[in-house]
């Protein structure tokens, strides 16, 4: 369709209005003037559809039908880690020029509801990684129709998207992602249609400000573009918006670093134990060492099963390590002890076979009943029960401490203070890599 023919239906229009205006009315000017609007009106939109084709798009063989689009979010979440999707709520704006809808009339833009546009040609606009999406049409359809007289149409419908998000989950929970929004024609190359944006890349794609706050992420910003995809049908415009995601570390820390740091610390204080208590040591090994399997399991249920270890993960590695190598030292401190030879105590040993032959010596002189003879073994009975009680030993002492719990007081701290040092600096300093990002 040329512009002479867009002026030729503008001429149409116009006569159609003069015609209108000549014919004879009743009632006051203002009710005229209201009767002989709605019906030029109604004649345009009747004349705009006699003869139009829905089937084919504009400029079919002459020139390439292209689409101008922009995106308002109204609503961004929530984020699935689980799934690696996210659910956005906008409002999709297209806008194109049909030279065949041209008209000639009182106002220069008509305000449609969304029937006119089942009986016009729109876009088969489609989302390439979208896994379900939601027209909205309560209390009616969600849509928009704004129709100018040179022929070029504004689209506008409210959309819920749930897309696609690939998640590199190396340094979780310090990580960063760009979630992408892509669409495009479903069937129409290059060649016949193409896709720009409105206000161009940088004002294109806007986020209303009480529709970014995120339980877990913080929205940093969003970027757009265009790319074009090869396929065995021809060469495809795909338009791209990304949406910039910084996650935020308060809930993992009071979840899940803070128990293990404190489970740590807590394995250490056995090494303030003496040797000698063997119950209290075996019960914080036990303890710290199903404490610290129950939280790596609860860490990685929030994750999906990738296959690589992520920044959690080797912290509570390395926090395993720590409560497995506390009753290796404890181990290796008994295995010490059993190595050392026995020493046996001479005086004892001196004391026994004297008793022996002292009690022999009562049992075998009384051979009679005599009562003085009874009262002297009696006596001499008494005088041997002292010295079979044994004498402490002055050499043995209680509540010891081994060399080996003295050097893990130091070095068990130390070390683990090392590593969060490194940790923590490593993993807050340096900047994310957002994979996927224009």
């Amino acid at each position: 369709i040329s512009s002479q023919q867009c002026l030729h239906y503008k001429s149409v229009f116009e006569n159609a209005l003069m015609s209108s205006l000549s014919q004879d009315v009743t009632g006051t000017p203002k009710e005229a003037e209201l009767n002989d609007n709605i019906t030029i009106f109604t004649r345009i939109l009747d004349g705009l559809l006699d003869g139009y084709d829905n089937r084919l798009r504009p400029g079919l063989g002459e020139k390439v039908t292209e689409i101008k689009t922009n995106i308002f979010v109204t609503s961004f979440g929530p984020v699935s880690d689980t799934e690696m999707e996210y659910t956005i709520d906008v409002f999709f704006r297209q806008s194109w020029k049909d030279e065949r809808l041209c008209f000639k009339g009182p106002m220069e833009m008509l305000a449609l509801n969304n029937l006119l546009a089942s009986n016009i040609w729109t876009p088969d606009t489609f989302f390439l990684n979208g896994k379900k999406s939601i027209a909205h049409n309560m209390t009616t359809p969600n849509k928009l129709l704004r129709l100018k007289d040179d022929g070029t149409l504004l689209y506008t419908m409210r959309l819920t998207i749930s897309a696609e998000c690939p998640m590199q989950l190396e340094d979780f929970p310090m990580d960063a992602h760009a979630c992408p929004l892509k669409f495009g024609s479903y069937a129409y190359p290059v060649s016949e249609v193409v896709y720009t944006w409105t206000q161009g890349a940088a004002k294109s794609v806007v986020v209303a400000e009480e529709g970014s706050r995120l339980n877990q992420y913080h929205l940093i910003g969003q970027t757009a573009g265009t790319e074009d995809i090869y396929t065995s049908r021809g060469q495809y415009t795909v338009m791209m918006a990304h949406f910039y995601l910084k996650r935020k570390i308060g809930y993992f820390v009071i979840q899940t670093y803070m128990p293990c740091f404190m489970t740590v610390i807590l394995s250490q204080v056995s090494f303030w134990l003496n040797r000698e208590s063997v119950p209290a040591r075996t019960v914080f090994g036990v303890t710290t060492v199903l404490t610290m399997t129950t939280l790596s399991i609860s860490a990685r249920n929030s994750l999906p099963k990738v296959a690589y270890a992520t920044a959690m993960d080797w912290f509570i590695a390395v926090c395993y390590a720590f409560v497995f190598s506390r009753s290796w030292a404890w181990d290796g401190k008994k295995a010490m002890e059993a190595q050392q030879p026995k020493k046996k105590d001479p005086l004892a040993l001196s004391k026994k076979p004297n008793n022996t032959c002292s009690a022999g010596v009562n049992y075998t002189a009384n051979l009679t009943k005599d009562t003085s003879i009874s009262t002297i073994s009696n006596s001499t009975a008494v005088q041997l029960k002292p010295s079979e009680t044994k004498a402490p030993d002055p050499k043995k002492t209680y509540n010891s401490v081994s060399k080996i719990d003295k050097m893990s007081r130091i070095v068990f701290p130390v070390l683990f203070g090392t590593f969060n040092l490194v940790y923590w600096a490593t993993y807050l300093n340096r900047e994310p890599v957002i994979k996927g990002a224009v």
